[in-house]
């Protein structure tokens, strides 16, 4: 069994092109020997967003904290907030923008381990 806090996590700034004031940390992920999935946290600042991309596999986000969009393919946005779930299916092209003018946009996001 592994417990860890997410304040202990690392946090590191999200290097892919196209974003902005994005923030990555890997609570639990295949060096802790997940055997399915590994559960990233993604902290998007005021201002910010992931990049504007797809991939060739799922993903499952729970918002923690924060108002936010997530852009879809055909450029419409749906509005996210906390307690908020999302799932992005293969290949759909997608991004997370922060709404708020002063505060973070958190989420969990769940992926198989071999795309962490």
């Amino acid at each position: 069994m592994i417990v860890k806090n997410l304040s202990q996590i690392d946090k590191k700034k999200v290097e892919m092109e196209g974003a902005e004031k994005a923030f990555k940390q890997m609570p639990i992920s295949s060096i802790d020997g997940t055997p399915f999935y590994s559960f990233r946290v993604f902290t998007v600042e005021p201002g910010g967003f992931t990049p504007y991309h797809q991939h060739n596999y799922e993903h499952v986000n729970y918002i923690i904290d924060g108002d936010g969009f997530i852009i879809n393919e055909k450029g419409e946005q749906t509005q996210v907030k906390k307690g908020d779930f999302a799932l992005v299916n293969p290949n759909e092209k997608h991004q997370y923008r922060n709404a708020s003018p002063d505060k973070d946009f958190v989420m969990i996001c769940a992926v198989p381990k071999e795309f962490e």
